[in-house]
C-alpha cells in the first residue's frame, strides 16, 4: 500500500519505518525542516534500539522516504496516519492544534484531487481523547462536500526501548471503522505482523480511541499500588521484593507492571491518566481511581527526596552539597526525559541550595539541550560521582546493576547512595559498607566514611 505518516515523532517514525519493512511505499511527512534534513542524512531523532538500522534499509530499497511537503505526500497515499504530538495543557487536557492542522491539510488535498480519486482512509494514530476521530471526520467533510474518504482510530501500543518488537509482534492489533472497506485495508495491512495467531479486534471507533486510555491508565494504577504498598512496608518493617514476590506469584495478578520505584514517567502514562481525569470532568463524573493514581504517582518522588532531606539534615542541610544522579532518561533503553523522575529530584535538590552532577548513557544531550542549567552532565558513571556527597540511582540502565563498588567509595566523599530502583541487595550494600536507602526496604545505616 501506500502510506503517509503525518508526524516524525516516536509513533510516527517506528510506525512508518515497520510498515515499509513489510512492503509498503511510505511517505514520513514533518513540518520540522530539522528532523527532515537529519532523517534524509541518514540520522535518527530519536533513541529507539534497531530503529536505525531498519530505516537505513528501507530507505535504501525505495521504500521509505522524509519530506517537509506534507500535502504532496497526502496525494497518493491511500492510507495516511497521523501521529502528530497531542502535549499535555496546564489544565490537563491535550492539545489538539496538530491534528486540526493535519485534518485540514488532508482535507484541502482530497479537495484538490476532485471526484475521480480513490477514497482515501485518514487513521488516527495519535493517542486523542474519545471522540476526536469523528471530530476529524467532521473537519475534513466541511472542506470536501461529498468528496469520498473514510476514517478510522488505530491505537500504538509501543513501549520505548521495544517499540520495533512491539510493532513486528503485537499482543494486539486495535482498529477502529465505520465500514467495512477500511475494515478490511486495515486488517490487510497489519496481516503480516500478526501470522503467530495473535488478533486483529476490529470494532467501532469510540471504542477503539477508548481502549488505550483503558490500558495505560490500568497499567499507572499498577505502578501506583505497588508503590503505595511499598510506603507501608517501609513503616512496618516489611521488605517490599519479598512481598512482590509473593503476591505476584497468583496468576489472577501478575508480575507486569508491579516493580517499586520513583514512579511513571514518559510520554503516555502522565498525559494518559490526566486526560482521562479531564474526560471525566467533562462529563460531569469524578475519575476517583485515576486521580489517586497521578497522586501517589507524584508523591512518590516528594517521599523519595524526603530520604535525601532527612539523610543531610544532621549536616546542615542540602546547601553546598553535590549530588550525583545515576540514569535521568524515565526509563532505560530510551532518551526520553518526559516527566522523568530524574528531573524532579534534581530541581528539589537544586531548591535546596545542592548541586546536581549526572550521568546518563543515551539521554545526556536531550539533557543538556532542554535543561542546561539544571546539571552538570558527565560522560563517564565514576567521574560523575567524584568528590560527590551521595550518588542517586534514577534509571535501571544495565551499567549500573554491577558497578565497582570499591571503585565507589573511594570516589564518593561518602558511600551513600540512594536507589530508586532498587538495583542492589541490602546485605551486599551493608558487607561494603555503604549508608544505602531504596524503595520498600529498610534502609541500611552504615557509619559513612569520609575520602
Amino acid at each position: 500500500m501506500r502510506l503517509t505518516m503525518v508526524g516524525t515523532g516516536y509513533v510516527g517514525l517506528v510506525t512508518g519505518v515497520c510498515f515499509s519493512n513489510t512492503g509498503n511505499d511510505v511517505i514520513c511527512a514533518d513540518i520540522d525542516k530539522r528532523k527532515i534534513d537529519v532523517l534524509n542524512k541518514g540520522g535518527c531523532p530519536i533513541y529507539e534500539p534497531g530503529l536505525t538500522e531498519l530505516m537505513e534499509k528501507n530507505v535504501k530499497a525505495g521504500r521509505l522516504e522524509f519530506t517537509t511537503d506534507c500535502e504532496n505526500a497526502y496525494r497518493d497515499a491511500q492510507m495516511i496516519f497521523i501521529c502528530v504530538g497531542t502535549p499535555t495543557g496546564k489544565d490537563g487536557n491535550p492539545n489538539l492544534q496538530y491534528v486540526w492542522d493535519a485534518a485540514d491539510a488532508i482535507g484541502r488535498v482530497i479537495k484538490d484531487l476532485g471526484p475521480n480519486q480513490e477514497p482515501k482512509v485518514i487513521v488516527m494514530k495519535s493517542t486523542v481523547p474519545v471522540g476526536t476521530t469523528l471530530k476529524v471526520k467532521e473537519r475534513i467533510k466541511k472542506i470536501v462536500g461529498n468528496l469520498p474518504f473514510s476514517v478510522a482510530d488505530n491505537p500504538e501500543f509501543l513501549k520505548e526501548g521495544a517499540a520495533i518488537n512491539d510493532f513486528n509482534y503485537p499482543d494486539r492489533v486495535v482498529c477502529g471503522v465505520e465500514d467495512e472497506r477500511t475494515g478490511d485495508m486495515m486488517r490487510e495491512l497489519y496481516e503480516p505482523f500478526v501470522r503467530q495467531g495473535n488478533p486483529i479486534y476490529i470494532m467501532d471507533v469510540l471504542s477503539a480511541e477508548m481502549v488505550k486510555y483503558c490500558a495505560n491508565n490500568f497499567l499507572a494504577t499498577k505502578i501506583s499500588f505497588i508503590n503505595e504498598m511499598a510506603a507501608l512496608c517501609e513503616h512496618f518493617g516489611a521488605n517490599i521484593n519479598q512481598v512482590r514476590e509473593g503476591m505476584c506469584s497468583d496468576s489472577r495478578i501478575g508480575k507486569h507492571f508491579l516493580y517499586p520505584g520513583l514512579g511513571y514517567g514518559g510520554s503516555c502514562f502522565p498525559k494518559d491518566t490526566l486526560a482521562c481525569m479531564s474526560m471525566g470532568e467533562e462529563a460531569g463524573m469524578e475519575m476517583q481511581l485515576s486521580t489517586a493514581v497521578h497522586e501517589v504517582n507524584q508523591r512518590q518522588r516528594t517521599r523519595f527526596f524526603k530520604k535525601i532531606q532527612d539523610h543531610f539534615a544532621s549536616e546542615g542541610g542540602l546547601k553546598g552539597k553535590t549530588i550525583a544522579f545515576w540514569g535521568m532518561a524515565f526509563k532505560p533503553r530510551t532518551d526520553d526525559i518526559r516527566e522523568a523522575p530524574a528531573i524532579t529530584l534534581m530541581e528539589m535538590v537544586n531548591a535546596q541550595g545542592g548541586k546536581c552532577r549526572g550521568f546518563d548513557p543515551v539521554a545526556a544531550n536531550n539533557i543538556r539541550h532542554d535543561h542546561p542549567k539544571l546539571v552538570e552532565v558527565v560522560d563517564n558513571m565514576y567521574e560523575t560521582i567524584r568528590g560527590a556527597d551521595a550518588v542517586v540511582i534514577c534509571t535501571d540502565w544495565d551499567e549500573f546493576k554491577q558497578p565497582d563498588f570499591d571503585r565507589m567509595k573511594a570516589l564518593l566523599n561518602a558511600p551513600v547512595v540512594f536507589d530508586g530502583r532498587n538495583l542492589y541487595k541490602r546485605d551486599m550494600m551493608a558487607k561494603h559498607g555503604f549508608v544505602y536507602h531504596s524503595v520498600g526496604r529498610a534502609p541500611v545505616l552504615q557509619a559513612q566514611v569520609s575520602h
